[in-house]
């Protein structure tokens, strides 16, 4: 600081305080006499080509400081170049463009196009169209939907959707299965979707035509309704239609790959893949083989189930030698072939023997499950409207219009008026219009089809203008009360499948420090019961319930207590006797107390930092 005021002094008292201080990446080089006019001779300068597009210029008025920026890493964006009040693109240089005379890095020397970074495009004036040009204005946007990035640009009519809802569309679209990559059959990912008859939205952005994601579809078109359906769509559930599902809507094939090798250890030793012998330490029981090779590794197309082996291997022991019981020391093997996980099955899809960098063989397992959706799934459109299957419900029991067309997917109208996503609704509208003229929908934000031209297209081929039908119930036959609307929207599916996270357990595995249950559902863990679920018994006084949750069924342990002291007594196994190692109390002053374990390994933690903490003993009565 000292510094800094001794800097400002000297500046002073050279007669720089009304001149403008000029800053190149951050680190002063210099003063001028006026900065307005320095930055629109470099701004005119990098225009006609005189200095390079890639740096940018910014004068604060404020503080009188002009900043020059050339540093890498800055984002910068395109710009058209506004002159008073004109564009700089001309119709006969887009003509030009157009007949490939000129490129667009020419525009960009022309000084027709400019890159503005962060700091720049605060002193720009931009305007979104070229009919809203006025004198002040400095730049044109080259198209307004170049405002959002690639994610939200694929999105149809963002503008007419509420923030929040904007954000999740583009989380969820990134979840959606569809065909990833087209040699999907030759890679070994860890984990893999593929839907199987993916389909090209009826409506459409510029930017989704653009960049080809027509070529990697992620969902398929589907008719919906909206309306109530017997309570099974309540809240952001849907009711789906059995026979499509039973046709293919919405199926997918899931891969999961596994993989071991041969490892090598110091001294020689390595890993062998075969079919372990009885004998081998960890044996599994024999039907867990049943589908190995000769060479220890499974066939192709087996269908395996959870716990079933994939690859027999066996390793050497963790200890170099293992005294036999007949006290004679020889090379034991111990069983470590690799298997797959509880909660899973499927059919082995393909088997790749390759090496790996260390010169070790290596071997991965393909395992391929068929997801028809179910109960659970999640499915979204890309409007951020999101729900999972509340019912399947067979084609006979859905409500059907006059011409026999019934939805494939029934959504809560409850969903739409506080999300404010009319959006969903005007896609709905525009892609049923699109199914009788056969002309895609145009959803590109600001610029794409508008409400009144979808509604000419309705009326044109006869249907009602706002897409309301009367709907018959599949039950009765009879018309419901009032109209329904129905359309056509794309939906994708989701990869967060309830076959891929459905868990279960009654006794299993528990951790070795604390004697609680695992954690998590690849190591066969125990649900967590939380603080808040505790809260809530405890509200409820349900004090059994409580005590049976996090001692009785979690880690229950019966401890000696001396009474004499308050420490935890030992029995000794060997002598068959229990005492107090503090102060040798006997088994008369020793009493069982129930206890979970988490509390006796803190009581051995506060032990370790030198306190000690006593237990006092008295009766319950």
């Amino acid at each position: 600081m000292k510094k800094k005021r001794k800097k400002l002094k000297k500046v002073r008292a050279a007669g720089m305080e009304n001149k403008t201080a000029v800053y190149l990446n951050g680190r002063l080089v210099g003063y001028h006499d006026n900065g307005s006019a320095l930055l629109s001779e470099l701004k005119s300068r990098r225009r006609t080509g005189a200095l390079s597009s890639q740096v940018n210029f910014y004068y604060n008025q404020k503080t009188d400081d002009l900043f020059i920026n050339t540093d890498s890493g800055r984002a910068r964006r395109p710009y058209i170049v506004v002159e008073s009040g004109q564009s700089r693109l001309t119709p006969a240089l887009l003509e030009q463009l157009r007949r490939g005379e000129i490129t667009w890095g020419s525009l960009v020397k022309l000084g027709v196009i400019e890159y503005l970074d962060a700091e720049e495009e605060e002193s720009a004036y931009v305007a979104l169209r070229e009919s809203d040009l006025t004198p002040e204005h400095t730049h044109l946007e080259i198209d307004p939907v170049s405002i959002f990035g690639v994610t939200v640009s694929i999105l149809p009519f963002p503008e007419y959707n509420s923030s929040p809802r904007i954000t999740m569309a583009c989380a969820m679209a990134k979840q959606s299965l569809g065909t990833y990559s087209v040699n999907f059959n030759l890679r070994t990912d860890s984990r893999s979707h593929i839907l199987y008859y993916p389909q090209q939205p009826l409506c459409q952005t510029q930017p989704y035509r653009l960049l080809g994601f027509a070529e990697r579809a992620a969902g398929q078109n589907f008719i919906v309704a909206v309306t109530s359906s017997y309570g099974y769509n309540i809240g952001d559930a849907v009711v789906m239609n059995k026979n499509a599902i039973d046709r293919g809507l919405g199926r997918s094939v899931f891969y999961k790959t596994y993989e071991t090798e041969e490892r090598r250890y110091p001294g020689g030793q390595k890993d062998k893949f075969e079919i372990p012998l009885p004998t081998v330490s960890g044996y599994r029981e024999e039907s867990a083989y049943r589908y190995l090779g000769e060479d220890g590794l499974i066939s192709p197309e087996c269908e395996v189930h959870a716990k079933d082996v994939l690859v027999g291997k066996t390793s050497p022991p963790r200890f170099l030698e293992e005294i036999t019981v007949f006290g004679v020391t020889e090379e034991k093997k111990r069983e470590n072939s690799l298997v797959l996980k509880s909660g899973e099955e499927g059919v082995v899809d393909s088997v790749m023997i390759t090496d790996s960098t260390s010169g070790t063989k290596l071997v991965k397992v393909r395992v391929r499950s068929i997801k028809i959706p179910e109960v659970g799934d999640k499915f979204a459109s890309r409007h951020g409207q999101k729900g999972v299957i509340g019912l399947l419900r067979p084609q006979e029991d859905m409500p059907f219009n006059k011409d026999g067309i019934v939805p494939d997917l029934i959504i809560n109208p409850h969903a739409i008026p506080s999300r404010m996503t009319v959006g969903h609704l005007l896609e709905m509208l525009g892609s049923k219009a699109a199914c009788y003229s056969g002309n895609l929908l145009d959803g590109t934000a600001f610029t794409g089809d508008k409400e009144e031209d979808i509604r000419k297209v309705m009326k044109q081929y006869g249907l009602q203008e706002v897409g309301e039908e009367i709907l018959y119930d599949g039950f009765s036959g009879k018309p419901l009360k009032s109209r329904i609307f129905m359309g056509v929207i794309y939906y994708q599916k989701l990869h967060h499948l309830v076959s891929n996270k459905m868990h279960v357990r009654s006794r299993g595995p528990v951790q070795l420090l604390t004697h609680q249950p695992t954690e998590g559902r690849s190591r066969e863990g125990g649900l967590r019961f939380g603080e808040m679920e505790r809260d809530c018994l405890i509200g409820y006084g349900a004090s059994m319930l409580l005590r049976e949750r996090l001692l009785e069924e979690s880690d229950k342990t019966v401890e000696l207590v001396c009474e004499k002291c308050g420490s935890i007594a030992v029995h000794d196994h060997v002598k068959n006797r229990q005492y107090c190692p503090l102060c040798d109390a006997d088994a008369s002053k020793l009493h069982e107390v129930g206890m979970s374990y988490a509390f006796e390994l803190l009581l051995d933690e506060v032990k370790s930092l030198g306190i000690f903490p006593r237990l006092l003993l008295r009766d319950k009565t």
